[in-house]
């Protein structure tokens, strides 16, 4: 299921914002953003991620920043230092091998990484890493918040089609009853077309009759469908994640009906067939949004 939730904190000296985004996926895929210095978190939101959901493709981001008062920016006189004699090093090199190097304006130096940093930053940082993780299970509470409402409508959808479901399974039963009932005369008729006789053996066509019924029996497919509609309406009315339980059912479902398909020897029992296939791909599309 898809979803966002944002979570803000603060304390003395920082302001922060966590946000996640979620998407479907088959398992828990999760892309962690982090400023410099908080690297450390990521196995918390993973932790904390896992404590909470079983599905979702997550991107969890943060941003920090250091009270309005601490506002400000200040030069990594070691880290400019270091950068300048790069530079240096660089144009030497160039100029000895005969290239003509662009000289580095001051722009191009101070925007690179860590020449300018936030006055205060580090040391604020350092000691709110705890206080920053403490937001993490209220910050998946809301996406699962978010998510449940989506789940809500979701399980409605996947009950009225499992009731199809059912209802096109109780059909094939009829159907083949009725198709049962046809066959001895289906056969004689066509036994006396291609021999040209009007009348056959009874014996021989008993045993002909307890072949086809052998081969074109449902019996088995009708109990398993049957049983998987109660299996599914099971899983629905559960409160545990369910979405891969659900996800190998549909496997069974279309397996099932695939069977009875093949065979079906009626055009009634192949139309309800090719029905519950296509409901049964509606079903596993929507079974991959459940978590």
């Amino acid at each position: 299921m898809t979803g966002f939730a944002s979570q803000a904190g603060h304390n003395a000296a920082l302001t922060w914002q966590w946000e996640v985004r979620a998407v479907n996926a088959r398992g828990l895929d999760l892309r962690v953003r982090l400023p410099d210095g908080l690297e450390a978190l990521e196995p918390k939101v993973r932790g904390a991620a896992q404590a909470a959901l079983a599905r979702g493709a997550l991107q969890v981001s943060l941003r920090v920043s250091l009270a309005e008062e601490d506002a400000g920016m200040a030069l990594n006189h070691a880290a400019f230092t270091q950068l300048l004699a790069i530079t240096r090093d660089a144009a030497e090199q160039a100029a000895a091998a005969g290239v003509d190097l662009t000289p580095a304006s001051i722009d191009a130096l101070l925007s690179q990484r860590g020449i300018l940093e936030t006055r205060r930053m580090g040391a604020a940082l350092a000691g709110a890493a705890d206080e920053i993780a403490a937001d993490l299970p209220a910050l998946f509470g809301a996406l699962n918040a978010q998510r449940a409402i989506e789940g809500a409508a979701l399980e409605q959808v996947l009950r009225a089609q499992v009731d199809k479901v059912a209802a096109l399974t109780a059909g094939a039963a009829e159907t083949a009853e009725a198709r049962s009932a046809r066959s001895g005369e289906l056969l004689a008729a066509r036994v006396a077309a291609l021999t040209g006789q009007a009348s056959v053996e009874p014996e021989r066509l008993a045993q002909e009759l307890a072949l086809l019924a052998v081969k074109s029996d449902i019996t088995e497919e009708i109990d398993r469908l049957n049983a998987h509609v109660g299996a599914a309406r099971g899983h629905l009315d559960s409160d545990a994640p369910v979405g891969r339980q659900l996800d190998f059912l549909m496997q069974e479902f279309n397996r099932e009906a695939n069977t009875l398909c093949s065979k079906a020897q009626d055009s009634a029992l192949t139309a309800i067939g090719l029905d519950l296939k296509v409901v049964i791909d509606q079903m596993r599309e929507q079974c991959a949004n459940v978590e």
